[in-house]
């Protein structure tokens, strides 16, 4: 259940400081986000597939390494970026 070419390259125009950007933090968190909530799909669906269970907690656990440390060096676009994605309702 990775992500596409075209997922990834949507993903890298939308959040990236450039149209190659693939390392700053704001479009990694954005990449880890879609492969989160395609997850959360899957096991609606899988209930008892519990080796997808477990890569979904190692994802929002790094997902939430990536936020603390743009909260920390960067809140304005900590900020902006809780907004795009719609976490933290």
């Amino acid at each position: 259940m990775a992500l596409t070419k075209e997922e990834k390259q949507e993903i890298r125009t939308e959040y990236g400081l450039s149209e190659n950007d693939t390392g700053s933090t704001q479009v990694q968190v954005a990449m880890l986000t879609k492969r989160i909530n395609q997850l959360v799909d899957h096991l609606k669906i899988h209930k008892h597939d519990y080796t997808s269970q477990r890569g979904l907690l190692k994802l929002v656990g790094q997902r939430r390494r990536m936020l603390a440390y743009l909260r920390r060096n960067e809140p304005d676009n900590y900020q902006e970026l809780i907004q795009r994605l719609g976490l933290r309702r």
